[in-house]
């Protein structure tokens, strides 16, 4: 039988550096130098083994996105971005491919409410041994009010939303040919959060998927306090306001 949950070493968590709340501390992704593991490097972004293991049966890997400590996805110049895309993309695609795991995550924590223990920009890959992450997934999650779309890619603000209230996706049938249009609607959706949504927006995530279908997906989520219904009985909700938001996303990013 497979697993139904993921074995989290305390002991090393509690060793895990932060500086999202405690900026004084010092960042370990900026002193370049003193990195271990690194994988591969193109510039300034660094793919490494992450020095903190905390997941049993698990091979994870930090990506640092910038050398610039306090910037972030929403601001990235458009050259940068389609590199950092580029150069993620294709080997969260390679970790799938390899056949080593039973799942690939790849996902982004950004802000106090996200999740994440540091402020410098980074993503995470992490190939589960023997877990399979697909189970609880299904294609609804990803249907939505379209924002902007042609044949091959869908930009959508969801109506079946995986956690609840407003779920950006991004969908594709190819994602490293249309590596540069899912970048812009990612960038487009970050900066709506932090600088349209909601007053009290500093969080959001990321999450990539493999659909059964094919097709990959990029989720992005603005994150407050949990929902007590989602918390306790695993109850989503959808606000009734998502028309509302998704015509604002493409008159702010899309109306010429």
């Amino acid at each position: 039988m497979k697993p139904s949950h993921l074995f989290f070493n305390s002991a090393i968590g509690s060793q895990k550096p932060e500086t999202i709340v405690n900026r004084q501390n010092p960042c370990p992704f900026c002193d370049v130098d003193s990195l271990t593991g690194i994988i591969e490097r193109e510039d300034s972004i660094i793919w490494l083994e992450n020095k903190y293991p905390v997941l049993q049966d698990a091979y994870q890997t930090v990506i640092i996105e910038t050398d610039q400590c306090q910037s972030e996805l929403s601001e990235y110049p458009k050259e940068h971005l389609y590199k950092l895309f580029s150069f993620v993309t294709t080997r969260w695609l390679q970790m799938i491919q390899s056949k080593k795991y039973e799942s690939v995550l790849f996902f982004k924590n950004h802000g106090p409410m996200s999740g994440g223990s540091l402020r410098h920009p980074h993503m995470q890959i992490i190939g589960l041994k023997t877990f399979d992450a697909s189970s609880n997934i299904t294609n609804a999650h990803f249907e939505g009010i379209s924002i902007q779309q042609n044949k091959d890619i869908e930009f959508n603000l969801s109506t079946k939303p995986r956690m609840g209230f407003f779920e950006f996706n991004i969908v594709t049938s190819n994602i490293q040919k249309h590596n540069k249009e899912v970048a812009d609607y990612v960038q487009a959706a970050t900066h709506y959060l932090l600088n349209h949504f909601h007053r009290s927006c500093t969080s959001y995530n990321l999450f990539f998927y493999q659909l059964d279908d094919g097709r990959s997906a990029c989720k992005v989520i603005p994150r407050f306090a949990t929902s007590p219904l989602f918390v306790g009985y695993g109850i989503p909700q959808v606000s009734n306001k998502i028309e509302e938001i998704a015509k604002q996303v493409h008159s702010l990013y899309f109306s010429k």
